[in-house]
């Protein structure tokens, strides 16, 4: 596995705090009763925001929903190719709940807060973050657009992204193909703890991929995923000092399997 300098390190820590848009979800429900769905899932690759965390990984998740109310566990552990000190392990919890505007409509608040047991606080790791959100949703001809603003009160910074949704129905198969793609920005003012004076990380980032779900029953399903996702212009900078680049900011394929048991 290719050397990160300590600062690439640290960014690539820290980028992980920042909530995977991944991980809290928005959920809408007509349902007054709780759904729980049971999601273990394996990738190829571990990035978040533009930024590798590591290589193969377990990536399992737990999701209630109660009509507009969603609430949920995620976690990480690498399979190899672990970063130390970044992705072993990444245990998220969350929860959001949708305000329905209008058919086409709505928008989403949530919060997430990243925790990670195993952090070195000596090397200026955080073991928890917190980072609140809001989302809009808008849906048109079937294609659905979530702008986002998250701001994480422990690194100090907030993060936009623009996430595109559209389900392309394979009525032959009985299925559909699900793209989706992002792009996003984020600056941090407060990126590694006890740090004097303060270091900032700042970056951009975009995905793009596709995902085709098998449904097995009306509560399982298995769900095969490729995507691209690139960061760039990431940066960390301390004090007054030279800005450096955080290389483990790249563009790599990821592969996605993951099974879904609802109940």
């Amino acid at each position: 596995m290719r050397k990160i300098p300590p600062f690439a390190l640290l960014g690539a820590l820290l980028a992980a705090s920042g909530a995977s848009s991944s991980h809290a979800q928005t959920t809408t429900s007509t349902a007054s009763s709780a759904t729980w769905t049971l999601t273990p899932a394996v990738v190829s690759q571990y990035m978040f925001r533009g930024v590798r965390l590591g290589g193969p990984a377990f990536q399992p998740n737990l999701d209630m929903t109660s009509g507009d109310l969603s609430l949920g566990i995620w976690a990480s552990t690498p399979i190899k190719d672990e970063v130390p000190g970044v992705s072993d392990p990444e245990v998220d919890l969350y929860g959001s709940y949708n305000f329905k505007l209008n058919d086409a409509a709505s928008f989403a608040i949530g919060a997430t807060w990243y925790i990670y047991p195993d952090a070195d606080k000596s090397a200026g790791f955080y073991k928890q973050t917190f980072e609140p959100s809001i989302a809009f949703n808008y849906t048109i001809n079937g294609l659905r657009l979530t702008p986002k603003v998250y701001y994480d009160l422990v690194l100090e910074g907030p993060t936009a992204e623009l996430t595109a949704f559209y389900a392309l129905p394979l009525k032959e198969l009985g299925t559909e193909l699900d793209f989706t793609a992002t792009v996003g920005t984020y600056k941090w003012e407060n990126a590694v703890e006890d740090a004097l004076p303060d270091v900032a990380n700042w970056g951009s980032y975009w995905s793009a991929g596709v995902a085709l779900p098998f449904q097995f029953s009306t509560n399982s399903k298995l769900t095969v995923g490729i995507a691209y996702v690139r960061g760039y212009d990431n940066e960390v900078k301390q004090g007054m000092l030279p800005k450096s680049e955080n290389t483990a900011a790249v563009g790599r394929g990821v592969v996605s399997l993951s099974y879904s048991f609802t109940f």
